[in-house]
């Protein structure tokens, strides 16, 4: 876990710097900045849009005296895309939008499963019940 730590938070940004330097060599700092801003704009739009869309879907499933498990996951993926896509940057942008798009979100979603599920099994998660750890 550490690992990726290190890695979102040294490696990501020196690449994405990197990224957005040689942007602005070849198309100026203008369009460069122009592209970061609108694809803000764009993803905070989108991750609104999808999040009340999925929030409509969650109240219909407990309306329906369904636990909404899936549709949770496609709330976290989508608050994590549009989080991605308001930071400055080409690769966090790609990977934002990603999970904003339905069907690259169930990629994403079922990779995310499969994750957890192998966590529980191995015992590596800790649940909160009640106020106690178990």
């Amino acid at each position: 876990m550490l690992g990726y730590l290190i890695l979102l938070f040294t490696i990501v940004p020196v690449v994405e710097l990197a990224l957005l330097i040689k942007a602005g060599q070849y198309i100026g700092l203008g369009n460069t900045l122009a592209i970061v801003i609108v694809t803000g704009i764009a993803g905070a739009y989108l991750a609104r849009l999808q999040g009340f869309l999925i929030l409509r879907k969650i109240e219909e499933e407990v309306n329906q005296g369904r636990m909404p498990a899936d549709k949770l996951f496609d709330g976290v993926l989508i608050l994590c895309g549009g989080i991605l896509l308001l930071t400055p940057g080409f690769v966090t942008d790609l990977i934002g939008f990603m999970g904003l798009i339905p069907p690259t979100r169930n990629l994403f979603k079922q990779w995310l499963k499969r994750k957890i599920k192998g966590m529980i099994n191995k015992g590596e998660v800790i649940t909160i019940a009640a106020g106690r750890f178990r």
